[in-house]
């Protein structure tokens, strides 16, 4: 005959945890104690193997032990161990934590993400910027000479209308005049309302 093997050393001699599991249903607080005792540091090392963290772990195990008292009437024997029931809910508890946090992280990454992400899209801002540059250099060789010289001057090298005049040796009146005809063609070229 073969000798029962078992994990971790010698059998305990204490109360079988089926036993105490089944009193713990009924409401036995002393049976819960007994099986806190018995199982309480078998359930910290499964919940430490998982998630490695000392304080989290504790946190973890204490929150299972919990569990086990608010549902310890679930408990089947048909289906398993009392010590294996728990240890199960002890790793299903273990490794929800270590999701929750991955996904906490996630969450956190995705915010970064946006929190980086220009508040308009850079592309279409260019691609639309770069339209309208083409459309306005389009209008601009509508004008005449004169016209687009003066509006040339004045809108993209910063001169007044004195220094435009001065510029091309003109009347003042003249470049004035060209100025608000050029204006005026580059506008309805434009489409842009008056």
């Amino acid at each position: 005959m073969k000798e029962a093997v078992h994990i971790g050393g010698k059998p305990s001699s204490g109360p079988d945890p089926g036993e105490l599991l089944r009193e713990v249903a009924l409401g036995d607080q002393d049976a819960f104690a007994a099986l806190y005792d018995a199982v309480a540091g078998s359930v910290f090392g499964v919940v430490r193997a998982v998630l490695r963290d000392r304080a989290q772990s504790e946190e973890v195990a204490q929150e299972v032990l919990v569990e086990i008292w608010r549902t310890a009437p679930r408990y089947r024997p048909e289906r398993g161990t009392a010590v294996n029931w728990i240890l199960t809910l002890a790793h299903r508890r273990a490794v929800d934590r270590v999701r929750s946090a991955e996904a906490a992280a996630a969450r956190d990454h995705r915010a970064a993400l946006l929190d980086r992400s220009p508040a308009y899209d850079e592309v279409a801002e260019q691609v639309e910027t770069r339209l309208e540059r083409e459309q306005v250099r389009r209008c601009l060789r509508t004008l005449t000479a004169l016209q687009r010289q003066s509006v040339t001057l004045a809108y993209y090298r910063g001169l007044t209308y004195r220094q435009v005049a001065e510029q091309l040796a003109l009347p003042l009146g003249t470049v004035k005049t060209r100025m608000r005809d050029g204006l005026i063609r580059l506008r309805d070229c434009l489409g842009v309302g008056a």
